[in-house]
């Protein structure tokens, strides 16, 4: 029973405060709104608490540890190497507090106000906020949803006990023996890598015949190749039939091209997608619209059926990525205050934090030249990079796509060290309608990483320096 119900007015109500949401509430308070926030667990959302952060922490720690015992290669001797988890898991923990902490600091700089509490809609012009046994309503001008999502729990594989999401699969206290990751896309090929890397003996299956489906195959084969010698055994075309448990864990049994095979593992770690979290925000109360898989249909301002009300990030359709997310946040809030902002896709990169690290941003070769687009593309090794050598991480490359009349760089595609910071002059050439003499007449500092950028623009004109490409 709830009890001690009153109302409270409010210009903008921003429900969630993930990297969507406290990026929209702090524009909009830039911009004039006066902004109540309502979450219900943290501020900073899945990214921050249990997604992006801690696993990138623990992604660090793992590569960290390969690297110490590899510095033979340099003629640097390392005696033995201990691990402590636990430690490594506090040290992980103190990273979260530090950046939460600061999403709370910056939503009181800007005059945001914080309520925690579960948003129910209850018409179109107000939610009830429950806390406990207490429930307050508000009643407000516009309302952003950024409520995010969770992981996709499978009927064959629910999850419990020793069946775990990512969430969980971050807050172990120990390191697997054995570990089966069901899903080869960004999550499962970042988490099962990094517990290899911890000593664990990973097995990924994955329901396609490839790994990270939506890359460039000449890309994936790195990750593979780099899988392969870190000893992750890689199943494609496996379709999971259910679990079993084991006297110390749990068996996947999983059909693999017609042949029913046994996976056993201490855990079993599910990772094949997110779904919104939409289901219990009574957005039917309100007159929003969604469609049959619970993903808010919005307007490029981020407008929903009813247009006071925004949804931003994981709860509408696209890629779920903490910078979309952040990026919607800020149009929306815009839009809200009568500007007249809207979204453009157009460059939007996309990273996997796997070894070597992946990323993507605008069109590959062949998505440019089915949409008619007479492409074409630079491709310049790492292993021709004199400072990724002396990283003794040389493998991978970049490959920038442009259009072959005009020049106009399209799309780039990174395998390789850094490829998650290096993405960003990718990005940057695509919303500034760079050419690729834009970007191989730009001096780049040498040796450095970023040079393979402009190397491969030079391949793309013809006249690189050096390869001989043949």
């Amino acid at each position: 029973m709830v009890v001690g119900e009153f109302t409270t007015e409010v210009d903008l109500l921003v429900i969630g405060g993930g990297p969507g949401g406290y990026v929209a509430a702090i524009r909009a308070a830039q911009l004039g709104k006066k902004v109540t926030l309502v979450e219900r667990d943290q501020l900073g959302g899945v990214c921050l608490n249990v997604g992006c952060i801690p696993s990138k922490a623990l992604i660090s720690a793992a590569h960290q540890y390969e690297n110490i015992r590899n510095l033979d290669q340099m003629g640097i001797a390392v005696g033995d190497v201990r691990l402590d988890f636990a430690k490594v898991q506090a040290w992980k923990q103190g990273i979260v507090d530090r950046l939460t902490g600061g999403v709370a600091s910056l939503l009181k700089g800007n005059k945001v106000e914080v309520v925690t509490g579960e948003a129910l809609f209850v018409n179109e012009r107000e939610v009830r906020v429950i806390r406990g046994y207490e429930a307050t309503r508000y009643r407000f001008n516009q309302c952003i949803i950024a409520t995010g999502s969770r992981p996709v729990e499978l009927k064959s594989l629910p999850f419990g006990g020793r069946v775990i999401s990512s969430t969980e699969a971050l807050a172990l206290q120990e390191i697997p023996r054995r570990l089966t990751v069901v899903g080869g896309g960004y999550i499962g090929i970042e988490l099962g890598g990094m517990f290899a890397k911890f000593g664990s003996e990973v097995t990924i299956l994955e329901g396609t015949d490839s790994i990270l489906p939506t890359f460039e195959k000449e890309v994936v084969r790195f990750v593979e190749r780099r899988l392969k010698k870190n000893k992750v055994a890689v199943v494609t075309s496996a379709m999971v039939q259910g679990v079993e448990e084991t006297a110390d864990g749990a068996a996947v049994v999983a059909s693999v091209k017609g042949e029913e095979r046994r996976f056993e593992a201490d855990y079993v770690l599910v990772t094949v997608g997110r779904r919104p979290n939409t289901d219990a925000l009574g957005l039917d109360q309100a007159g929003v619209r969604t469609d049959d898989k619970g993903w808010i249909q919005v307007d490029r301002q981020g407008r929903t059926s009813v247009p006071h009300i925004f949804a931003i990030g994981d709860v509408v359709p696209g890629p779920a990525l903490a910078h979309k997310a952040a990026y919607e946040g800020k149009v929306a809030a815009e839009a809200a205050a009568g500007r007249p902002s809207e979204v453009d896709y157009k460059a939007i990169p996309a990273v996997v934090f796997s070894d070597p690290e992946v990323a993507s941003v605008g069109l590959t070769e062949a998505e440019a030249k089915e949409k008619g687009i007479d492409a074409v593309a630079g491709k310049f090794p790492f292993a021709a990079n004199g400072r990724a050598l002396s990283l003794l991480d040389a493998e991978g490359f970049v490959k920038v796509v442009a259009d072959k009349a005009s020049g106009e760089v399209v799309g780039v595609q990174i395998v390789g060290p850094s490829a998650s910071d290096l993405i960003a002059e990718g990005a940057l050439a695509i919303e500034m309608g760079a050419s690729l003499e834009d970007i191989a007449l730009t001096i780049h500092a040498h040796p450095t990483l970023g040079e393979v950028i402009m190397e491969a623009a030079e391949v793309a004109l013809g006249r690189p320096v050096h390869i001989v490409v043949r």
